[in-house]
């Protein structure tokens, strides 16, 4: 009889505008690490909006992916926003400034 193979496990992530997005507890990585640049986001505040917890507060934080860069020079930009959605808006901006 032949041998049952089980098919291969695929790591799938969620994306926005084609990057791909990674969310351990309140922090959200956005954009390949094989790229120049990442954007590491903080969800600093929530609130209630009936039953879920919404983003009120967040800081982003672009971030060199290279080894060759040193420790204090890794972080090239910085913003605050008032909610997810224009924290991604922003993220997205400055990556895809640094592909043209």
């Amino acid at each position: 009889m032949p041998e049952k193979k089980s098919a291969p496990k695929k790591s799938k992530f969620f994306t926005y505008k084609g990057l791909p997005l990674v969310r351990k507890g309140n922090e959200i990585y956005y954009g390949n690490m094989t790229d120049e640049f990442v954007v590491w986001i903080q969800i600093v505040e929530t609130g209630k909006v009936g039953d879920l917890d919404v983003a009120k507060k967040v800081r982003l934080y672009k971030i060199a992916t290279s080894d060759d860069v040193p420790p204090n020079e890794k972080i090239a930009n910085t913003a605050e926003k008032s909610g997810l959605y224009e924290a991604l808006d922003i993220a997205s901006a400055w990556l895809s400034c640094q592909a043209g």
